[in-house]
């Protein structure tokens, strides 16, 4: 047919706007779609070679093409693909968002075909992000199998095309970017380099490039002869790897190559301390090649941090920072997860919110956890250096996971009362050391170890036998909010609300002992809250101290200590929280007290002393002092005193 001139059928200016200044952020991604295309092109006709060898015209050498023509100001793209018919292309590109692949796929299904080769595409609005960087786009195509019938396809995106017919040696597409002068960077042969490299690396063919390069002449020994005329020697180079790692079977695989791809793909120049390699079948088919690192990247805890599980769609990538792929709390781990089958939006950048990429996310999640759980209990020496390095993220799980909660708290480990610095212990470990009459798991939260090791309220649990967990990480607050309880026991903050230790009958003599005493001193701990004032929000004989005279302890959903110097450090407005003093009423001090007050309530020395039992209560909880210098001259006023 003569040349012909045709509108698009649907709203075509439109939509290229949308495609051209909307649709993709990244204009580099024109030459993804266009080798994706290339890619099921070539995947097509070797898939129906299979019933038909005519197609191959006795071409099997799979390839990809570019072709950067300075000096025309174009860039080609060809392969050696299946080709369309003059019919297919007013089908697949005359009509915008029409998708060659996916009717492909669906002519396939209706012949009950199994064996389906894996295509990526949504050819129609792929293909025209060719428009972000060329004002003019020529294919030239022939179908395979049909030497006599090739069609020429030109626009300019202006909301027409032209047809005709035209002659083609080989099967397969040619599609020839007319650049537009701002975009002439993509004849460069290191901007072709990169995007190759970054997106189409391990796309299964070869994507080849002739590069140009000039070079001194070499004698008969080999050697470049010096002084002599450069000459000019055009060479063909493969630009991708092709070595997508995660399809091969694990039996294939060295432990050289895993860490080679670690390194690649994590730009860690260690070792990885684990590899997860394994394909998920069912209504979730993917394949995944995840790493645990051996150490912390030191941006683990920036805002900004990404994840490092990287998106591929049939070898092709899409992605290196998905949202929705792997959970904040698993954001070091590292690696790639291939889908064969997730649906993707039409520009393949933002995945759709549904419910294939969760499926994918409970897989992950499922599978890492699974593996850290072998690990704590086949290799404990290397899931406790895992855990040093990223305990506190992991742990962020137990606070928004509430699916993996359990599995989580077996894995959670913290230091203990029990065991030395450094030294890890599981909940379950703590729950088989529980002594006979105690029935709650208790913590206490605090920024270092020395600080709660030497904390007043560890007293009574030293002196019952009873260990007490110390959570040091930030994150452990949330941790405490979120894990109420273990194998059916109360997990309880030793410094919040009141304590009931021991037996009914311990707890009861205990019990009436204190009323008594509280009876006894009543007038003196009513003199004490008034001192004080708003400073505290009450005061009372304390269960839990034995050789301190004094602690401040919060309400069982008080702000503790700790949770307000944390809640400062992140310069957030912290609500004025006042907690309990608590004074031990064996402690010779409070007898001293009651016999100052006893003798003369008007002493000034009592608001003095009750002023030096707040101060010394926060000084012990790590909190800084409101007036230090008052303090000071409280003490050695008393020094002076007590030396007269």
């Amino acid at each position: 047919m003569s040349k012909a001139t045709k509108k698009f059928e649907t709203e075509v200016q439109q939509l290229l706007d949308l495609v051209i200044h909307s649709l993709y952020s990244n204009k580099d991604i024109f030459l993804r779609e266009l080798i994706s295309n290339a890619s099921d092109a070539i995947d097509k006709v070797r898939f129906e070679a299979h019933s038909n060898e005519a197609l191959l015209e006795g071409n099997s050498d799979w390839k990809i093409k570019l072709h950067a023509d300075k000096e025309a100001g174009t860039l080609t793209i060809s392969d050696n693909g299946v080709g369309m018919t003059m019919a297919e292309v007013e089908e697949n590109i005359g009509t915008i968002a029409r998708s060659g692949t996916k009717a492909y796929l669906e002519n396939l299904k209706s012949k009950e075909v199994r064996d389906n080769p894996e295509l990526i595409g949504q050819f129609g609005v792929g293909f025209y992000s060719s428009f972000m960087v060329a004002d003019k786009v020529t294919i030239v195509t022939r179908t395979a199998g049909d030497k006599g019938s090739a069609c020429r396809w030109e626009s300019t995106g202006d909301g027409s095309y032209t047809i005709e017919d035209c002659v083609k040696e080989s099967r397969g597409a040619e599609i020839t970017l007319h650049l537009k002068e701002e975009m002439k960077e993509y004849l460069d042969e290191w901007k072709l380099r990169g995007i190759i490299k970054k997106y189409s690396d391990y796309v299964q063919y070869p994507v080849a490039m002739d590069i140009t390069r000039e070079e001194l002449p070499r004698g008969i020994d080999g050697k470049p002869i010096e002084g002599a005329e450069k000459i000019t020697k055009v060479e063909e180079e493969t630009l991708n790897s092709m070595k997508a790692i995660w399809t091969r079977p694990k039996s294939e695989i060295t432990e050289e190559e895993y860490e080679e791809f670690y390194k690649h793909v994590s730009h860690d120049y260690d070792k990885p301390l684990k590899t997860i390699h394994y394909a998920a079948e069912g209504t979730s088919e993917f394949r995944a090649l995840l790493y645990l690192p051996s150490h912390r990247p030191f941006d683990l805890f920036f805002r900004e941090h990404k994840k490092g599980v990287q998106l591929y769609v049939k070898r092709v990538f899409i992605t290196d920072n998905c949202e929705h792929l792997v959970p904040d709390y698993l954001r070091f781990v590292k690696g790639v997860v291939d889908s064969s089958d997730l649906p993707l939006n039409v520009s393949r950048e933002v995945l759709q919110e549904d419910v294939q990429l969760k499926r994918i996310e409970k897989n992950l999640v499922g599978k890492v956890l699974s593996t850290l759980a072998e690990m704590k209990e086949k290799e404990n020496e290397q899931y406790l250096k895992f855990f040093k390095e990223f305990g506190p993220v992991l742990k962020e799980g137990l606070h928004f996971d509430h699916a993996n909660k359990e599995k989580l708290q077996e894995l959670v480990l913290f230091e203990s009362s029990t065991k030395g610095a450094g030294e890890l212990v599981s909940l379950k470990e703590y729950v088989e050391r529980m002594p006979e009459g105690q029935t709650e798991l208790y913590f206490i939260t605090g920024t270092s170890r020395s600080l709660v090791e030497n904390s007043p309220h560890l007293e009574i649990f030293r002196k019952k036998g009873y260990e007490v967990l110390f959570l040091l990480d930030p994150v452990d607050e949330w941790v405490a909010q979120a894990l109420t309880e273990y194998d059916g026991k109360k997990l309880k903050a030793v410094d919040r609300g009141d304590l009931e230790l021991g037996s009914e009958d311990e707890r009861k003599e205990l019990e009436t002992k204190k009323e008594e005493q509280e009876k006894q001193h009543k007038g003196l701990l009513e003199f004490v809250k008034e001192k004080l004032g708003d400073n505290v929000k009450e005061v009372r004989f304390s269960g839990r101290l034995t050789d301190s005279a004094c602690c401040l302890v919060a309400d069982d959903f008080g702000m503790n200590a700790n949770m307000e110097r944390i809640l400062k450090a992140m310069n957030q407005d912290v609500p004025e929280s006042k907690r309990i003093l608590e004074l031990n009423p064996d402690h010779p001090l409070i007898g001293v007290l009651s016999s100052l007050f006893d003798a003369d309530k008007e002493n000034p020395r009592l608001a003095d002393y009750c002023e030096l039992l707040l101060d010394q209560a926060l000084l012990t909880e790590g909190t800084a002092l409101k007036d230090p210098l008052h303090f000071t001259k409280l003490v050695t006023a008393l020094m002076v005193g007590a030396a007269k």
